[in-house]
């Protein structure tokens, strides 16, 4: 029965039900007459619910597989790939479950390729910002000050102060567009690659936020794509760190584990709220980026508070052993 078609399934069935019912209409020794008797009509309505009960018997193993399939289609999240319908049951029901994954893979497929092509031209853009914030605006703040510096020997000294001020501010303002130059594309993660760049950005956010930094960065093998992910990754879990935990300490770590590279961001804050998982645009896009390379994304409440973010992501051999490790950095670390 198990190879047969959900269509004959169904009607032999049926079909066994009413053999059922025409043997004991044939051989049971029972009569009706018309009118019909009350001890004759108890006979009827129990015979009809023994035969409803054997044809619920008969058909719920018929359709189990197909509740199955239905089952694990509406429980699949788009946002974590790699998850299949059991392809289990009669040939309809087996080939409507290949059906499915194979949509399920196209789907991924397109959606990789596109969340690629898109965030490959938002790189390029915030590159193309990022150089012309530092090399355009960046100037201006420099020749201001340069101009500052000259007219300093000429101002009078009730001015002098007025000068300052305006010294430092243009100071503030050309360390503003470095830094908002360097959020937007780290000429780091290019020269010196995802070591320095983690390294780097754990000492800006150390800096920036008063936050003690624990760092556990160890030198793994990762092409570029892998690279970028991982670093923006980080990069929004230490800015969601700084927005919304309240954290006194967040520790940072990209380790090899087994056939996977690691990258972990735990904070000692107020936890993450129930709704943010599925609601928060940052978290999503790093799902979203972690879907590009093939990675995992989970965020978890630890037993002693706080959020971890982890990051799993496949990789090649890695890099050389040593590991380099910063305990509480407050923006003076060791590199």
């Amino acid at each position: 029965m198990r190879k047969l078609p959900l269509f004959w399934r169904i009607f032999l069935t049926q079909f066994a039900v009413l053999v059922v019912a025409f043997l004991l209409l044939v051989f049971a020794p029972v009569t009706v007459s018309i009118p019909v008797a009350a001890t004759e009509l108890v006979v009827l309505v129990c015979g009809m619910a023994a035969l409803a009960a054997l044809g619920l018997l008969l058909l719920r193993p018929a359709l189990k597989p197909l509740q199955t399939v239905t089952t694990t289609m509406r429980a699949i999240d788009p946002l974590e790939p790699g998850q299949r319908v059991p392809v289990v049951g009669e040939p309809n029901v087996a080939a409507l479950a290949q059906a499915f994954n194979d949509m399920l893979e196209r789907l991924e497929r397109e959606r990789r390729d596109s969340a690629r092509r898109a965030l490959a031209v938002q790189e390029s853009e915030r590159r193309r910002v990022a150089r012309e914030l530092h090399d355009e605006v960046g100037q201006v703040f420099t020749a201001i000050m340069l101009q500052i510096e000259h007219l300093a020997a000429e101002v009078p000294p009730a001015q002098r102060a007025e000068l300052d001020e305006l010294r430092e501010t243009a100071r503030a303002g050309a360390y503003d567009v470095r830094r908002i130059a360097a959020r937007l594309r780290p000429q780091v993660l290019d020269d010196l690659g995802l070591h320095s760049a983690l390294t780097a950005l754990a000492s800006a956010h150390a800096e920036q936020t008063g936050v003690l930094v624990d760092r556990a960065l160890e030198p793994v093998a990762l092409d570029e794509e892998q690279e970028l992910v991982v670093f923006r990754v980080a990069q929004e879990a230490l800015t969601n760190v700084a927005r919304h935990a309240g954290a006194a300490r967040v520790a940072l770590s990209l380790r090899r584990e087994g056939a996977t590279v690691v990258l972990r961001v735990a904070d000692d804050g107020r936890g993450l709220p129930p709704a943010a998982a599925s609601s928060s645009s940052g978290i999503r896009g790093m799902r979203e980026r972690a879907l590009l390379v093939g990675a995992t994304l989970t965020l978890r409440q630890p037993a002693g508070g706080g959020t971890e973010v982890v990051l799993r992501l496949p990789a090649g051999a890695a890099g050389p052993a040593g590991a380099a490790t910063g305990d509480g950095a407050n923006g003076g670390e060791a590199p």
